[in-house]
């Protein structure tokens, strides 16, 4: 397979597989719906929509969408609606989960509930963003933007190999990871550097695997050559990441809407150290993104 440039690459590799059951948790808002829509006409998904029954027909009556595409269970309370969109996960009535308008502590507190053992022993919930970017020639993927607040070493060694296996997924073989900072200097003001510098040796002596990582880099000789050379800098990563480890949450979250919103980005994004895939984007985003997020999550099952 060669490595895919483009979240449209993604639908033929899903179109081949068998429809998924998707259960959307509080799936009432526009974008949702018609992010559903498009991937059940798609055939990628059958869709269950769990909300208020009423508010998901009007929405539809006034998107113009025949209802009868989803299967509606009637849940008007957001936390329950969570609740419920998981339990089907865990009977087998569903194979993939969405987020729609329920916020996202509801969403998550059932996955994570110890009960259902729907992260490993020791597994960290993580989120991976993938952007398709028109100044930038290939998929970035992009970890942590939306979950965990200030990723220690352990964390991000973990968000590291997620990563590296949806990179496969892709066709990406042994992707560039660079795990960013301020800069490359490794000092103790800024512990974010002195992980990035483990993590890198541990890389270095095969303690992770199926990648090739560097840090502490900065975001721009992570990617781009021509700032590596001006720096006087030499990376394996060579400027052309594939994958981003970001230092907290406010510099990914800030990256990837800086990248849609003003770069006119394209995204995906789903949550990662679960045992099936979650899909979770920001209530915020556009039907576009909504859409290949089922897409990306489809292809992982």
């Amino acid at each position: 397979m060669n490595p895919m440039r483009k979240l449209s690459e993604i639908e033929n590799l899903v179109k081949a597989k068998k429809n998924y059951k998707m259960a959307v948790a509080f799936g009432q808002d526009e974008d949702t719906i018609l992010a559903t829509r498009r991937a059940v006409n798609e055939k990628i998904v059958d869709a269950i929509l769990i909300g208020d029954e009423k508010v998901i027909r009007a929405v539809c009556a006034k998107l113009k969408i025949d209802p009868g595409l989803f299967e509606i269970v009637h849940e008007p309370d957001e936390k329950k609606s969570g609740d419920k969109a998981v339990r089907m996960i865990i009977d087998g009535k569903a194979d993939l989960l969405m987020k729609g308008l329920i916020s996202t502590p509801y969403y998550l507190k059932p996955i994570l509930n110890k009960e259902y053992n729907l992260v490993a022993k020791n597994g960290v919930l993580s989120h991976t963003a993938i952007l398709e970017i028109p100044t930038y020639d290939k998929l970035l993927l992009v970890s942590d933007v939306a979950m965990i607040p200030y990723p220690d070493l352990n964390q991000k060694v973990q968000m590291i190999n997620y990563n590296i296996k949806i990179a496969a997924k892709l066709g990406i073989v042994n992707p560039k990871v660079a795990i960013l900072t301020a800069n490359e200097k490794v000092s103790d003001k800024m512990p974010c550097t002195m992980e990035a510098a483990v993590i890198a040796k541990m890389a270095e002596r095969k303690q992770i695997k199926g990648g090739i990582v560097d840090g502490p880099l900065a975001l721009d000789v992570a990617i781009s050559k021509h700032a590596l050379e001006i720096k006087g800098l030499q990376s394996p990563v060579e400027g052309y990441a594939d994958i981003l480890i970001m230092p907290n949450i406010e510099a990914g979250n800030i990256f990837y809407k800086a990248t849609t919103l003003l770069a006119k980005g394209k995204l995906a994004a789903v949550v990662t150290g679960a045992t099936f895939p979650a899909i979770l984007t920001s209530r915020a985003d556009d039907d576009d993104s909504k859409y290949y997020s089922i897409v990306l999550a489809a292809a992982l099952v």
